[in-house]
């Protein structure tokens, strides 16, 4: 099979080569061309030094991104490239990193270290793939196994265990028996990860096709990371309107909403509070009084910690607090709504919405009617300007002091003013206003 290279990676991996030595690309980018997915950095690895490297290439701009490690980059066209000195990792202390590397001129001894086979993985135009653990045979049968021994791997670097899981939900894989039992057996190695780490894979995790079998099948592992998730799995809701436990009915969610990272971080957290709010009703059903408010702060709580971005926490956590919207029934009704919420505020709980019910019994799932009813009144609104917001009213603090007005009487008023003019009680002009008030 050949693989096309961009010229300026060939032209790097072909100069090693007059000079002697080996260079292939390697990892993810040859994995995802035998794939036919489109390849994002291009990295290569090479038998040459990183003193070697630098001579050969001393007519180029080098950085010494990882010199440590055996990692130059050679910026070609302003683009830095990523090579990397064939190495053997030393002992791995802290789960996470090897104390130390030494150099060698074996490609083998360099892939063996690898974290699974489908990136243990290398090429040239010279030397065509080449596949010393398997790795196309588990491209084609759609499987992530470690490279060796899965428990070993795993105690090396935690990391790899969300990077399993991340592989396998984004290429829509299965995880190997042994790798898997693995995941499971070592999930604690996670603590030892910085939380910005897990956090940047969980991110990509929950954007894959595959994001529902995972979530499902690696419960315990997730809830590691989200100690609140623990609760969740397997809870029952009792009531005809229910079809799954919880974290069932949060993993069909997360499933159907689209492929968004702040949407699919929503339905992630977006029941989280259905636990500690649950109470049975007199006929014995399910109640989760104030479950979206408290699981609203439950969800800032977890992304603060998690070290996610202020903007993400916000409207995550804002989502998720509003998550129990239900579709205006009237045009009023919905005015009334957007005194607080924007338009992409509805537009984006309805479509939360559609997911949260979706997952319900099946006499319940379908809210298409309502929400097309609230987009078409939606679109009225915006299209004619009609008035919705305090900002909006032909009249404004300043004209209701002239009416003795001090304070939080103009405000309370001004409000009063807008339920008026949505109610369509006085047009919003200011003439009318005014007598309106008089």
């Amino acid at each position: 099979m050949r693989i096309e290279i961009p010229e300026k990676i060939n032209a790097i991996i072909t100069h090693y080569e007059k000079n002697g030595y080996e260079a292939y690309c390697v990892g993810g980018s040859i994995r995802d061309s035998v794939m036919g997915i489109s390849i994002g950095d291009w990295d290569i690895t090479t038998s040459a030094l990183p003193t070697e490297t630098k001579e050969l290439f001393k007519n180029e701009k080098i950085v010494e991104t990882g010199i440590k490690h055996g990692t130059v980059s050679i910026i070609k066209d302003h683009e830095a490239i990523e090579v990397t000195t064939f190495r053997i990792d030393g002992e791995y202390s802290d789960n996470r990193h090897p104390e130390n590397v030494s150099f060698t001129r074996s490609l083998k001894e360099d892939l063996k270290r690898r974290d699974f086979t489908v990136n243990a993985l290398a090429y040239s135009h010279s030397s065509g793939i080449i596949d010393l653990y398997g790795g196309l045979s588990d491209i084609e049968k759609k499987v992530i196994r470690t490279v060796g021994n899965p428990q070993e791997r795993f105690n090396e670097d935690g990391l790899r265990i969300m990077r399993a899981l991340r592989f396998a939900s984004t290429l829509g894989f299965t995880i190997e028996e042994e790798t898997k039992k693995a995941i499971h057996k070592q999930k604690h190695l996670l603590k030892n990860i910085s939380v910005e780490r897990i956090s940047v894979e969980l991110n990509k995790l929950l954007l894959g096709n595959n994001v529902f079998n995972i979530l499902t099948e690696f419960a315990d592992v997730f809830a590691v990371i989200i100690p609140e998730i623990e609760p969740c799995i397997d809870f029952k809701q009792y009531g005809k309107k229910h079809a799954y436990d919880v974290w069932t009915h949060i993993c069909h969610t997360v499933d159907t909403i689209p492929n968004n990272k702040i949407l699919r971080i929503t339905m992630l957290l977006h029941d989280l509070g259905k636990v500690p709010t649950h109470k049975l009703n007199e006929n014995g059903d399910s109640t989760f009084k104030n479950h979206a408010l408290v699981g609203g702060e439950m969800a800032r709580e977890i992304l603060t910690r998690l070290r996610f971005d202020k903007k993400t926490i916000n409207r995550v956590s804002f989502l998720v607090s509003h998550h129990d919207f239900e579709p205006p029934a009237t045009k009023i009704e919905l005015k009334k709504k957007m005194k607080v919420l924007t338009p992409e505020d509805i537009r984006t709980l309805l479509t939360i919405k559609k997911s949260d019910r979706g997952a319900l019994s099946e006499s319940y799932r379908d809210i298409s009617k309502e929400s097309e009813q609230v987009l078409v009144w939606l679109n009225e609104i915006e299209e004619m300007g009609e008035c919705v917001t305090i900002a909006q009213l032909k009249i404004n603090g300043t004209d209701l002091i002239k009416f003795g007005l001090k304070n939080e009487e103009i405000g309370k008023k001004l409000d009063y003013l807008l339920d008026c003019v949505i109610e369509e009680k006085v047009t919003n002009t200011k003439q009318a206003l005014l007598s309106f008030l008089s």
